[in-house]
């Protein structure tokens, strides 16, 4: 059994993480808890996560939750998979910022997008994503002429961000127009993890 375990269910943000494990290239278990038998809410996965949510890992006795967390956790746990830039690089903050962008801005937007929400100019001050525009627009700034959001080289915020933009396009309309996609999209063709491969839950 492998000291890394990463519990998933095929119809959830656990597709994210499947492929940044696959870009780690580490050995891990996958457990798959299926929601019509209600196992995410069973007491052995609620200690694990009280939230009753997946994805969730846990490495040699370590919990760690939310995608960006796990993201973030398994570059740094593995660095020879070259996922983050080396801690004292002046690259790590922009890398944090775009990590946490997908995990703020971005999904919050999409949610808001997918429940019909549509902020007024007024309740976009307290919202943290503002709106669908001012988030577009920031995407669009950060990849322009670039194939990369950090440095020249691929990292798992071009991962999370390209999982977030491939699943959300459903939600967010035609604004971001494909070119911004496909720019990420080829980092993360090029670095073979797209598309992923399929979730072993058919196997469990």
């Amino acid at each position: 059994m492998s000291d890394l375990v990463f519990y998933t269910n095929p119809m959830s943000r656990g597709r994210i993480i499947r492929w940044m494990l696959e870009e780690v290239g580490q050995p891990y278990d996958t457990k798959v808890l299926r929601w019509e038998t209600g196992e995410a809410k069973g007491a052995d996965y609620l200690a694990i996560n009280p939230m009753g949510k997946v994805p969730a890992i846990v490495h040699d006795g370590v919990i760690v939750t939310e995608c960006a967390a796990i993201c973030a956790y398994l570059a740094d746990a593995f660095p020879q998979a070259g996922l983050a830039p080396p801690p004292g690089s002046r690259l790590r903050g922009p890398y944090y910022r775009w990590l946490f962008f997908g995990a703020g801005p971005i999904e919050q937007a999409v949610a808001a997008k997918m429940v019909n929400l549509q902020p007024t100019p007024e309740q976009r001050t307290s919202l943290g994503f503002g709106c669908m525009e001012d988030v577009l627009a920031a995407i669009e700034g950060a990849v322009e002429n670039r194939a990369y959001l950090v440095g020249d080289s691929f990292t798992a915020a071009d991962l999370y961000l390209a999982s977030h933009l491939s699943w959300g396009m459903t939600a967010i309309e035609a604004r971001l127009s494909w070119l911004v996609v496909a720019m990420i999209r080829s980092a993360a063709i090029a670095r073979k993890a797209w598309p992923i491969r399929a979730d072993a839950a058919s196997a469990a």
